[in-house]
């Protein structure tokens, strides 16, 4: 994993420094709020640290009232990179995770610091663009896109935040034999919904999830330009916080939310979730098995 300095040094630019000042100041008083949960476990409030992107497509606004209606408990959204949100349960500040970088999940359970992994869904990565592709990339398979980008030095923007979808782009730049670098590169530090608009602005090629996309895509001109890879299929899961090594986490209250995302009712409205809006579902249900 690279080291905070290293991505310091290859971030370009005044707006995208600025937006990630945001993020970070942002997540800081999530944490901070949390204080009191950590300090001794409120058993009526649960702590999810969870990937932006479920944040972003709507899907958490659509569940979680439901849970919370249904269960009494009360959540509470740290919504980050997958990454961040793993390094957050690493140090007890978690109750629960929903992430989608599974060679680090596995690792996070390997450790000790998670227990029951569950598959929960899956949705799609998807290669986005401004509509006139300067690195002629549409229709290519995804790691010849990135190899077309790097040879053109076409504007790229990666979320650069440890998150499972920076994770997957480093691997397809590896793929690629690139390591990407230079004024074309370019990091923004913060969400899949953030770093989707400022792609837009910076007129960038960036690599997204499809529902995020879709959520955000009446605000953009951005297009999508390489879909349907095998590769770029997007495993979620969820992982309760291991609570023999955290005592103060809220276990019964990370067993209720775990329960409720797999549940067969709960998967079916995930996958209906804005169906009717897009024509297509943009999560498949994975409870059952991957």
């Amino acid at each position: 994993m690279r080291q905070e300095g290293q991505r310091r040094q290859r971030r370009q630019g005044g707006r995208v420094a600025e937006w990630q000042g945001i993020g970070l100041l942002a997540v800081s008083a999530l944490l901070l709020s949390a204080a009191p949960h950590v300090a001794g476990a409120q058993s009526h409030e649960i702590l999810l640290a969870t990937t932006t992107s479920v944040q972003d497509s709507g899907l958490l606004d659509g569940l979680l009232p439901i849970f919370q209606r249904d269960s009494g408990y009360t959540v509470k959204v740290i919504a980050v990179g997958s990454g961040q949100a793993m390094a957050i349960a690493r140090r007890g500040q978690a109750d629960v995770i929903l992430v989608h970088s599974p060679r680090d999940e596995l690792k996070f359970v390997a450790d000790g610091y998670g227990v029951d992994r569950r598959a929960l869904m899956r949705d799609q990565f998807w290669v986005v663009g401004p509509p006139s592709d300067p690195a002629h990339i549409k229709g290519l398979p995804v790691v010849q896109a990135f190899a077309a980008i790097a040879r053109a030095k076409a504007p790229f923007l990666s979320r650069g935040d440890d998150s499972g979808t920076n994770v997957k782009e480093l691997a397809l730049w590896k793929a690629a034999g690139v390591s990407p670098s230079g004024s074309w590169y370019k990091e923004s530090g913060q969400g899949m919904g953030a770093t989707d608009i400022m792609a837009n602005q910076l007129g960038a090629y960036t690599l997204t999830d499809d529902g995020t996309y879709l959520t955000n895509r009446a605000k953009m001109d951005l297009v999508i330009l390489v879909q349907g890879d095998s590769v770029l299929i997007n495993h979620y899961s969820v992982i309760r916080v291991n609570p023999t090594r955290f005592a103060h986490v809220n276990a019964a209250g990370a067993l209720a939310f775990e329960n409720f995302m797999t549940a067969p009712a709960t998967q079916n409205m995930i996958g209906n979730f804005k169906k009717k809006a897009f024509g297509r579902s943009l999560y498949i249900p994975e409870a059952a098995g991957r």
